[in-house]
């Protein structure tokens, strides 16, 4: 079976990474099920058997977005709300949708690699920020297989992806090597 990717975005047209990676994973369609939660739901209202269903036909699930103010974007976050729910994801009356099933995230985060760590600007690894995702699967009995990041280069809080052409040769050379090792890592769950 394929794997899912759900994709975060508010304005994916002018991200750099993570269109990119949108971009390589739809090469692959027998592989990969590209789910842009931005264009299918712009007015935020889920379907929430839709996306569940969506979710039971594949075996993997990956969660791909770029990291808002050390969180996901909120329409993510809804979603989470929404489609992981009582007797569908968790809890004893056949909440078990998501058990074993290989679970993990893909973050693009702006700011510096040496920026999260405890040493750092921000006092904090990016796993450790990513941790309510990684125990909310594990509440639901997933088998979270952890993150593959991709970290900017800000220099300043608050700038946003890089758009396709302010990257200078080094950064894109470093987007198309993140864009082969993501899917490597999609492979390999």
């Amino acid at each position: 079976m394929k794997t899912l990717v759900i994709v975060t975005h508010p304005s994916i047209e002018t991200s750099a990474i993570n269109k990119r990676w949108v971009e390589e994973l739809k090469k692959y369609p027998e592989k990969y099920t590209v789910h842009e939660l931005h264009k299918v739901y712009p007015d935020g209202n889920i379907d929430v058997e839709k996306e569940q269903q969506l979710i039971e036909s594949h075996s993997n699930l990956v969660l791909q977005f770029p990291v808002y103010w050390f969180n996901c974007p909120p329409l993510l976050k809804k979603w989470l709300d929404d489609v992981f729910a009582y007797g569908w994801a968790y809890g004893s009356n056949g909440g078990d949708k998501l058990r074993n099933r290989k679970t993990a995230l893909a973050v693009s985060a702006g700011i510096k690699k040496d920026d999260y760590s405890e040493e750092g600007r921000y006092r904090y690894t990016l796993k450790h920020l990513l941790s309510p995702f990684e125990t909310t699967f594990l509440y639901c009995n997933a088998d979270y297989r952890s993150y593959f990041a991709f970290y900017g280069t800000e220099n300043e809080p608050g700038e946003n992806d890089p758009s396709a052409s302010e990257l200078n040769d080094s950064s894109a050379n470093e987007l198309e090597k993140s864009a082969q090792d993501y899917l490597n890592f999609v492979d390999n769950l």
